[in-house]
């Protein structure tokens, strides 16, 4: 019982998970004119995740995930207590319109918006709490967007409530950047499972992807193939690609053709990706066949230094086309790693860093020739259904 009698639970929550972080993105007019790495740190601001329900099973769900701020009805303190007995929670009171914690300081202000009338006469100086809840009553996506562009420039911390993860995501990703946390109320724990994945493929994206200098050591017309283009929902920019191969071992960074070329316009949301046998790289630390590929999947963009982002996959097409065998070795062992590619000059590898300069992006597979060096992704061998797995395996 000391959590609701002792120091609020709540500012020290301020300082506990890096979801529930108080750091607030600062927001202006140049958000379109962002790099996607500027796009994905405005995605990755620090998060905070409430959770409001009367399901001990999702209770016991969130804490395992890392969310401890619980809010209940006024009238159902006896719940919050019991739950306190049991695990430690940071539990908050919805009381007329206001969010209290457990010694009945205001947290937060709970705003009903259920037209655009109420969406425009709400103000961030109207919350006397430094917390704001937005509660939309006729849920749409533009009142989401409009909420975070009038509270940019405010020192609130600004949340919504949703019913669901679609929601959600929504409201943590509208105008690029989000507001600043989510109220999930829910009475199942599927939806915590659902956001949970979502902030862990978010993670993923910050981390740095190690990737490896590979000398080639073989190119060969190998005849005809049904090849694979990956056509995004994303704009790429020179050095960036999909990781790509014959063997989830080693894969390769193909580049997208955003470059330009005397043949055909670029296409920077392309990436002639190789024939449908081959691993493409997918969020979770996964592959899965270039030939499963379709509208709506996800897909990891990486660049040349090895950072990586999230795309949408908008459209696959599948065509026969005539392919090259490219093989290529690394300088710290003998094991041959390769990937066949489209016989075209609009498709190319990514190189290898010179230095500390990027002098070189791209090498076109028409004009790769033995010797020259690539980027690889090497990670482990056996695979079930993408996933990386102990056993063993022997591929050629």
């Amino acid at each position: 019982m000391a959590l609701l009698s002792s120091q609020p639970c709540f500012a020290r929550r301020m300082h506990s998970l890096p979801l529930s972080s108080f750091h607030k993105p600062t927001i202006n007019s140049t958000t379109t004119n962002l790099d996607n790495s500027d796009k994905t740190r405005l995605l990755h601001k620090p998060k905070r995740v409430w959770i409001w329900t009367e399901n001990k099973e999702v209770m016991t769900s969130a804490i395992e995930r890392g969310w401890n701020t619980f809010i209940f009805p006024s009238k159902l303190q006896h719940l919050a207590h019991h739950w306190s007995s049991v695990a430690v929670i940071c539990p908050l009171f919805v009381d007329e319109g206001e969010i209290l914690d457990g010694q009945n300081n205001r947290v937060a202000t709970i705003f009903d918006v259920s037209s655009p009338d109420e969406l425009e006469r709400l103000r961030p100086e109207d919350a006397q709490a430094e917390n704001i809840v937005i509660n939309f009553l006729d849920w749409q996506v533009i009142p989401a967007e409009n909420i975070i562009a009038a509270f940019q420039s405010s020192q609130k911390t600004v949340f919504a409530i949703s019913n669901n993860t679609s929601e959600a995501q929504i409201f943590l990703e509208a105008l690029e950047h989000g507001i600043d946390g989510i109220v999930l109320k829910v009475e199942d724990v599927e939806p915590v499972l659902e956001l949970k994945g979502y902030f862990d493929r978010r993670t993923e994206e910050s981390n740095i992807l190690s990737l490896t200098k590979a000398t080639v050591t073989r190119v060969q017309v190998a005849g005809m193939g049904d090849r694979v283009c990956v056509d995004l929902c994303s704009l790429m920019r020179p050095g960036e690609g999909l990781l790509v191969g014959s063997f989830a071992r080693g894969l390769f960074l193909v580049h997208s053709e955003c470059l330009e070329s005397n043949y055909i316009a670029s296409r920077p949301f392309r990436v002639n990706a190789g024939p449908v046998h081959a691993y493409v790289a997918v969020p979770g630390d996964k592959t899965c066949y270039l030939s499963e590929l379709k509208t709506g999947k996800e897909v990891i963009v990486v660049d040349q230094e090895g950072k990586q982002r999230i795309a949408i996959v908008g459209r696959v097409k599948i065509e026969t086309r005539p392919l090259l065998l490219v093989e290529a070795k690394r300088d710290s062992d003998d094991q041959t790693i390769s990937i066949l590619l489209q016989n075209a000059e609009t498709v190319a590898m990514v190189c290898s860093p010179q230095g500390n300069t990027l002098l070189k992006t791209a090498i076109p597979v028409t004009s790769l020739k033995v010797g020259d060096e690539v980027l690889l992704r090497v990670q482990g061998e056996a695979r079930h259904t993408g996933i990386e797995i102990q056993e063993f395996i022997v591929e050629n």
